[in-house]
């Protein structure tokens, strides 16, 4: 699997509301499309729930295949998001652990953490304990999905999680915090 995330920024006088109809308009068209584990549609901006300091419209995603993120890319919805606010810069992460619990649907709030993966620090516990990690939150700590992965180009990890209405609990400052305008899913769980 793969996880992939790019943000537009967009200026503080911007209309989000125009962000809002395009979700609600075009969410649905990623709905049971192939190779995709999920699609958040995240919305952030001042003066909200997610206290950002910016207004951003940021999706994530989880592929099953690679597949999936190379039709997407080259297809005609990333083509249409590029044209309507530029080329984004695509991250991704190879994924460790990606984890959805049956209610993942009624997903309200996402948050994501960046995080720098120490030179000393080994991988492959990391990868045990990252994945340990997304078990227990979505098994044990009130989370609707939970996602651990790894870019070793920058040698960071992504930590991503979704959320019911009520929120995150307690987070840290390097932590994003996103609404969710809409979650799109296969048909059938995994």
């Amino acid at each position: 699997m793969i996880a992939m995330q790019y943000s537009f920024v967009l200026p503080a006088d911007y209309d989000m509301g125009i962000i809002d109809r395009r979700i609600a308009d075009k969410g649905h068209l990623l709905d049971n499309y192939p190779d995709l584990k999920f699609k958040a549609y995240l919305t952030a901006r001042p003066g909200d729930e997610t206290r950002s300091r910016e207004n951003l419209y940021a999706p994530f995603y989880v592929w099953k295949q690679v597949e999936g993120l190379n039709n997407f890319i080259g297809g005609e919805g990333f083509a249409g998001v590029s044209q309507a606010f530029g080329r984004p810069q695509v991250k991704s992460w190879f994924v460790w652990q990606a984890l959805l619990s049956d209610n993942v649907a009624q997903a309200a709030f996402a948050t994501r953490e960046i995080l720098p993966v120490e030179a000393h620090t080994s991988v492959g516990e990391l990868r045990k304990w990252g994945s340990a990690e997304a078990l227990d939150d979505v098994q044990n700590g009130g989370v609707l999905a939970s996602v651990s992965a790894f870019e070793p180009t920058t040698w960071t990890r992504v930590r991503f999680r979704l959320w019911n209405a009520d929120g995150p609990q307690a987070i840290s400052e390097t932590t994003q915090i996103y609404k969710v305008g809409h979650l799109s899913l296969p048909k059938t769980k995994e």
